[in-house]
């Protein structure tokens, strides 16, 4: 898959290295803004076992 997305970049080497970092800082972007809040309620992380006591 890497191997596919680096041929299909355009430019030498290092315009290749420049588009697929900012490729993958892209990536983390949406990550953090839309994916994680919105999967964030549908995981059991605050569900929490112990009793106050």
């Amino acid at each position: 898959m890497y191997g596919w997305i680096w041929r299909h970049l355009p430019g030498n080497a290092w315009v290749k290295a420049l588009v697929s970092t900012l490729l993958v800082l892209a990536v983390v972007y949406v990550l953090f803004q839309y994916v994680f809040p919105w999967a964030e309620p549908l995981l059991p992380f605050n569900d929490v076992t112990v009793d106050n006591q």
